[in-house]
């Protein structure tokens, strides 16, 4: 089938809810991909920061076909092995005790709003049920989850959002202070704001929430879900503070591009959900779980959150230097291998042009261009898509 065809049963047959360059991509090795006219792309997205192992990773690949030949789906009437092996893995490497699986950031998110209002409801009043946000935030496109994202944009069309939300800006521990009341359930939180910048916070900001969170008795939750996985130099982002969290959730790098979500959380919080209390009828099936313990287990054997750290570093040397020669450059900063390059004038042009000379970038709000390569990145590569970004930057006009 000839791409001019293909784009255009997509223009037809699609819900508009894409902007979609007029490429159409049909194979991946590592970190290439190319489209259906044989060019070739190195690609600095991951699929938004998901194939951390790269694309076709042969172990991946591997359980994917074991996994598919065996068992594909029971439901979670009943036990499953890789699943109750994944979520002991999970348990075994972060701060929690327990762990329900969905399938996608979004119901993750979904899961940790809902046990947090549970357990404060049992523990405290029936009136405690806010949740504390921030603002330029990113949790989801559900309702709930929407509500919870703090940009007006993703909003906008859906209202009435759900009552139940407050937003504070980020990085600001004041603002929380005077938010939290007796109706407070949880704080809800990205270690690093990713759709919203790659915005880092000052290292108090983590440990000062978990601080505010323990005196008023309120959960401190996580959104890892681009973050986790060893995307910023450790296998989460909170290790980087010193503080843990009550609930973390997790999605995007879980299964390397096979969808799943996760919610960990302590004993003592997840006790709150009961049998009935909630449920996904896909969530964490033998398919998908056996892919993610292969993903996991690679990440952890081939020392990947120490690689992101290690390339992540060395592009941001790089990038620095480039912003003395291009004054277009406003600010370099994130963690680990997902960096966003603040610019001076809209970014999407950029993109554009580092897609034509062979390189697959991301935005993060309208003046930044993210980075998040898959974690198996090498300086050969980083070098090549640092030489065009190099040229498509020069040819911009200042």
């Amino acid at each position: 089938m000839d791409t001019k065809t293909l784009l255009e049963w997509s223009e037809r047959y699609h819900v508009a809810t894409y902007l979609r360059p007029p490429i159409c991509l049909v194979r991946g090795e590592g970190i290439r991909l190319w489209d259906s006219e044989g060019r070739e792309y190195l690609d600095f997205t991951a699929g938004i920061a998901v194939v951390g192992l790269g694309h076709c990773h042969p172990r991946v690949t591997q359980a994917i076909r074991e996994a598919a030949g065996t068992l594909i789906h029971t439901s979670n009437l009943f036990h499953t092995a890789p699943q109750i092996h994944l979520a002991k893995l999970l348990c075994e490497y972060s701060f929690g005790d327990r762990v329900f699986f969905a399938n996608s950031g979004a119901e993750a998110n979904e899961a940790a709003i809902k046990l947090a209002r549970k357990y404060s409801r049992e523990r405290f009043s029936s009136d405690r049920y806010e949740i504390i946000a921030t603002r330029n935030s990113f949790h989801g496109r559900t309702l709930a989850t929407l509500t919870a994202t703090g940009q007006e944009k993703y909003q906008h069309g859906f209202e009435p959002l759900m009552p139940g939300f407050k937003h504070v800006p980020y990085n600001d521990l004041g603002a929380v202070e005077r938010a939290l009341d007796n109706r407070t359930a949880a704080v809800l939180v990205e270690p690093i704001q990713g759709e919203g910048g790659v915005i880092v916070p000052a290292d108090d900001y983590l440990p000062g929430l978990r601080k505010l969170c323990d005196e008023a008795g309120a959960l401190l939750i996580l959104d890892e879900i681009q973050t986790g996985m060893g995307r910023t130099g450790k296998l989460w982002a909170y290790q980087h503070s010193g503080v843990e969290p009550d609930v973390m959730t997790l999605a995007k790098a879980l299964a390397n591009g096979v969808p799943i979500g996760a919610m960990i959380a302590r004993e003592s919080v997840a006790r709150a959900l009961t049998p009935g209390s909630h449920a996904s009828t896909f969530g964490g099936t033998p398919f998908v779980t056996t892919v993610a313990i292969a993903t996991f287990t690679t990440v952890l054997e081939e020392h990947l959150p120490e690689n992101a750290a290690r390339m992540g570093k060395y592009l941001a040397d790089r990038l620095h230097r480039l912003q003395s020669k291009h004054s277009v450059i406003r600010e370099v900063r994130g963690k680990g291998l997902l960096l966003g390059i603040e610019l001076s004038q809209p970014a999407a042009p950029v993109v554009t042009g580092c897609r034509e000379a062979g390189l697959l970038v991301l935005t993060a709000g309208d003046m930044v261009l993210r980075l998040a390569p898959p974690l198996i990145v090498d300086e050969a590569a980083c070098e090549r898509a640092l030489t065009i970004l190099d040229s498509v930057l020069g040819a911009r006009p200042a």
